[in-house]
């Protein structure tokens, strides 16, 4: 068997990775920052009924999104149903739906871009939000918890990004990837035990920097995002009381994160401003990491 290779861009004016046309130049400034951070295309999020898939949603539709598809499991969608119909209801100008997906099934992932390239035209982006969390001592972990752990938050964010460029490749036009990894894939966390949750981030990591070299020549770009603690549904009840004092102490701005402030760098992984990063890990975790 030989050595597969992989294959750059040359960055030549005719290739995937040409510079962005300098047109911006002959517009006033009002429109140059307007088009700086405009979405260009039609945007897929996985995880898209939760916080911060669906936040995300909203300010790549608020920042030009043409449409928007949300892919979750079939219980998330049913109980976000009135919140999915309110952004579908905000934007009328625009396509918005979801689609029930299991981002460990292969198939059913393949039919859910069909779907979207059908309805919408194209896919463009996709960020990559869904996962699970589990909190056990390594010496108590299950096999069968550890590998589903590991087969949700890396395979599946593998198999949607996968399934994602593929499409792209077809429609030779330029598209992003972004994959929601964790601070948790650089540093052990405190006081949880989650040994499988921070192997499955740590993998998602290297594995951006792997698509992103081999994908680029293709005009894709692929770039991760490393949240610490965010303030949303899963970090909430009273059984976690003690160990959101805990994670507070230790975050040098006091607080966890909001749903919203990881709006701001997905916006620009989407868009112009974002057109020469690739490969790169944005942390978001308020500091958190610098001990």
């Amino acid at each position: 068997m030989s050595l597969p290779f992989m294959k750059l861009s040359d960055g030549s004016p005719t290739s995937m990775t040409a510079q962005p046309e300098a047109n911006l130049l002959s517009q006033s400034s009002a429109d140059r920052a307007q088009k700086r951070f405009s979405v260009e295309g039609n945007v897929v999020v996985t995880g898209g009924a939760g916080n911060l898939g669906f936040s995300t949603a909203r300010a790549l539709l608020e920042h030009g999104a043409s449409g928007c598809c949300l892919w979750d499991l079939e219980d998330s969608i049913r109980a976000s149903q009135a919140q999915i119909l309110k952004l579908a209801t905000d934007f009328p100008e625009r396509r918005i739906f979801s689609i029930a997906v299991d981002v460990t099934d292969n198939l059913g992932i393949a039919e859910a871009v069909s779907t979207v390239v059908k309805t919408l035209g194209s896919l463009n982006h996709i960020f990559c939000f869904a996962g699970i969390v589990g909190c056990y001592h390594a010496i108590d972990q299950s096999e069968t918890g550890f590998r589903k752990i590991i087969d949700v938050n890396t395979t599946g964010a593998f198999l949607c990004a996968q399934a994602a460029a593929r499409q792209m490749m077809v429609q030779k036009k330029q598209g992003s990837v972004t994959i929601v990894a964790s601070v948790s894939g650089h540093r052990v966390n405190f006081p949880q035990p989650q040994a499988a949750y921070n192997a499955s981030k740590a993998a998602v990591i290297a594995l951006k920097s792997s698509l992103a070299a081999e994908w680029a020549g293709c005009g894709i770009r692929v770039n991760s995002i490393s949240p610490g603690y965010m303030d949303t549904a899963l970090n909430e009840g009273e059984e976690l009381a003690e160990a959101r004092k805990i994670w507070k102490r230790r975050i040098p701005m006091g607080r966890m994160g909001a749903v919203g402030e990881l709006d701001g760098v997905c916006v620009l992984l989407a868009s112009r401003a974002g057109s020469y990063i690739n490969g790169a890990d944005f942390i978001i975790d308020g500091g958190l990491s610098v001990f």
